[in-house]
């Protein structure tokens, strides 16, 4: 698997990246909506950690810091907005994962294209404003822990999700209480531990299936107990089928 990291690209582009890459660690003067038409992206903020592939963008607002990495062959396109001007999410302050339907999906690939006139890009650019006024967020992100024993509780937890370990035991292994790290989870996260245990498992399993993971491997190795639970909770949360998502991972949209 590819290595390479590549610099910061401007805030509208098209570009192909490989399975393992990254792009540094960068900010932009612009907001900026990430997606991938193909492959899957994990993009990392001081804020968190959130997926985008070819049914979700990220948006990720002006001067945030941000690194990318991809996972399987990638189609990465990027739009930029002027920070000072009225931005086309209604909370545009946060890094936000958004559903992309068919129609933003074109529009975001020819945004990001390099064929447009001026003219053409700003009736475009006019149409999916219009289209992101409308559009839902979507739950597949990790936020970052502020709290050190949370912090060692969350990595633990990630490093093996195969193991399955309760919140006494974690509570116990970064020397605090299953009450207080109860409390940290909820406050920080807005999330009780399983919840927050489910949606690691979930992110991590986007990422192995854009890899070419089976859908059983995955399911065993995120922690599910079968195969069948994890395709449940997996649809649940993501809106398809682990099978149906990583076909979709491979397929390029748009072109």
């Amino acid at each position: 698997m590819s290595q390479t990291r590549h610099e910061p690209v401007a805030p509208t582009t098209t570009r192909f990246l490989g399975g393992g890459e990254t792009i540094a660690r960068h900010r932009h003067d612009d907001h900026q909506l990430i997606y991938v038409s193909s492959g899957v992206l994990a993009i990392t903020t001081e804020h968190g950690s959130w997926i985008a592939s070819d049914d979700r963008a990220v948006w990720i607002p002006a001067n945030t810091w941000h690194e990318h990495r991809f996972h399987g062959r990638s189609r990465f396109h990027t739009i930029g907005f002027p920070a000072h001007g009225r931005a086309p999410l209604l909370d545009a302050e946060r890094p936000t994962v958004i559903a992309v339907d068919s129609l933003t999906r074109e529009l975001l690939i020819a945004l990001a294209g390099t064929t447009l006139t001026q003219t053409e890009t700003r009736h475009i650019e006019t149409v999916l404003r219009d289209r992101l006024r409308r559009v839902t967020t979507e739950p597949v992100a990790l936020p970052a822990a502020r709290d050190r024993r949370l912090a060692d509780a969350c990595r633990l937890v990630e490093e093996d999700l195969h193991e399955p370990r309760t919140l006494a035991q974690l509570a116990a292994r970064v020397h605090t209480s299953e009450r207080t790290l109860s409390r940290l989870y909820r406050d920080e996260f807005g999330l009780t531990f399983p919840q927050w245990r489910t949606r690691v498992r979930v992110f991590t399993a986007m990422v192995m299936l854009a890899e070419g993971a089976t859908v059983t491997d995955t399911a065993h190795a995120c922690g599910w107990a079968t195969t069948s639970a994890f395709v449940q909770t997996f649809a649940q949360t993501v809106g398809v089928t682990p099978g149906t998502y990583r076909a979709g991972t491979d397929r390029p949209r748009g072109e």
